[in-house]
Formats: structure tokens, C-alpha cells, sequence
């Protein structure tokens, strides 16, 4: 069951790695720390908000707190020490509230202080992981493009380069045909084998063939002697009677008497 789980994990993280996309990454994590500076920002906000609700107190306590006093000086004036001593006490505690008001007005704005140095550093990384995030998903997208290019270029030279294979073996086949084609019109000729074709020719055939190629070769020879010699119808007679020119037969008489005798 380990083993299953951890094929399961490992098929899983490697399906994971082939569908992220840095760039959505990045912009994620971008968002994440927009959304923590708007925390931040709200976080100074309230604390302001906080600081100002103190101080519109502590204007109200010091503005009842003159006003005992002055209620404590005229009935002093008036000869009403019971007065002027009530107002007294109760500026008293007024005071008591205004001195704690002050220390937490004091609190409140210190705070106030270190949230907006928060935010201002936190936007100044938000700013910088912006441009930095935009300078990597401008990179990873050319280096997408060229991977893209290289892997389009790279399939164009397999396919030439199986166009080039099968080129070499269609010439390597037929070069092996004509060899074989070759071999087997010498054997032929040779006798070693027997065609059955009824082309071929025996060897007592072939050499009748030879000597009449000769003989026509003569025969033309002869008649072109004769037209030399003596005329068309001497060169006619000649290779009709196929002993040479007519200047190489014996000659006849004209007179049949002569012959008789």
C-alpha cells in the first residue's frame, strides 16, 4: 500500500508540474500580496480611525475639565467653597481620564506609525515583485516560443532526414535490382542457366546467326563492285549468282556454232 501511494504521489506531482504555468503562479502570488497590503492598509486605517475617535475625546474631557474650573472659580467668587469644591473634584477626574485617554492616543498613533512603515515597505516589494514577475513571465514566454520553434524546426529535420533514408534506400534498391538484372543476363548467355522464356538461343543457332551476318556483308561487298565495274544489271547478275564480279566469270562465245563444235 506504501508503494501504491507513493506511485499514486509521484504520477500525481508529475501531472501537476506538466499543467502549472509559472505565470499563473506568479500572478497568484502577486495577487496573494495585494490582497495582504489591502489588510495592511485597512489595519492603518483603523488604527487612524481609532486615534481620531481618542482625540475628539480628549478635546471634549479638557473642554468639560475648563469648564469645571471655571464653575469652581465662580462659585468661589460667590462664596461657595462646597461648590467650587464639587467642581474641583469632578475636573479632577476628568483629569484622571484625559491622562488616560493620552497614554492610549499616544499608543494608538505609535502603532499608526509602524503600520504605515509596514505598508510602505510592503508596497515598495509589492512594486518590485510586480516588475520582477513581469520580467520572468516575459522571459518564460520567449523562452516558450523558442522552445516551440527549436521542437518545430527539430520535427522538419527528422521528416528530411527520413525523406533522405528512404531516398538512400530506394537507390540502394534499385542499384541492387540492375546488379541482380546483370548477373543473370551474363548467366544466361553463359548457359549457366536455362531460359524458358523461349528468347534465348542455343549456342548452334547463334553461331549460324554470326556466319549469316557475314555473308550478307559479303554479298553487299560484292554488289558494290559490280556497280562499279560495270552497271547495275552486272552487279545484279553477280550477287545473284553469288561467285563474285562479272570480270572474275569465264566468258562465252556468241556464235553457238563455236560452242557446238
Amino acid at each position: 500500500m506504501k508503494r501504491m501511494g507513493m506511485i499514486f504521489r509521484a504520477k500525481a506531482n508529475k501531472a501537476l508540474d506538466r499543467a502549472e504555468d509559472p505565470r499563473e503562479t506568479l500572478d497568484y502570488s502577486y495577487q496573494k500580496q495585494l490582497e495582504l497590503l489591502q489588510k495592511v492598509r485597512r489595519g492603518v486605517a483603523d488604527v487612524a480611525t481609532s486615534r481620531k475617535r481618542l482625540e475628539l475625546q480628549l478635546n471634549q474631557l479638557q473642554s468639560q475639565s475648563s469648564k469645571l474650573e471655571d464653575q469652581g472659580r465662580k462659585a468661589l467668587a460667590l462664596g461657595r467653597e462646597d461648590l467650587a469644591r464639587e467642581a474641583l473634584s469632578r475636573r479632577a477626574a476628568l483629569q484622571q481620564q484625559v491622562s488616560d485617554l493620552e497614554v492610549q492616543h499616544q499608543t494608538l498613533q505609535g502603532e499608526e506609525e509602524k503600520l504605515t512603515l509596514a505598508a510602505q515597505r510592503l508596497q515598495a516589494k509589492v512594486d518590485a515583485f510586480r516588475t520582477k514577475k513581469e520580467t520572468i513571465k516575459a522571459t518564460y514566454t520567449a523562452a516558450q516560443a523558442q522552445t516551440r520553434i527549436a521542437e518545430s524546426f527539430s520535427g522538419i529535420s527528422e521528416e528530411m532526414s527520413d525523406v533522405g533514408v528512404a531516398i538512400q534506400r530506394a537507390e540502394d534498391k534499385t542499384a541492387q535490382l540492375q546488379a541482380r538484372a546483370g548477373a543473370i543476363d551474363e548467366l544466361l548467355a553463359s548457359g549457366a542457366l536455362d531460359d524458358h522464356s523461349g528468347l534465348a538461343k542455343d549456342d548452334i543457332q547463334a553461331e549460324l546467326d554470326r556466319l549469316s551476318g557475314g555473308t550478307d556483308v559479303e554479298l553487299e561487298l560484292q554488289r558494290m563492285k559490280a556497280e562499279l565495274a560495270g552497271g547495275p544489271s552486272s552487279s545484279k547478275q553477280a550477287i545473284e549468282g553469288g561467285t563474285g564480279t562479272p570480270q572474275d566469270q569465264p566468258q562465252q562465245s556468241s556464235h553457238p556454232r563455236f560452242d557446238k563444235q
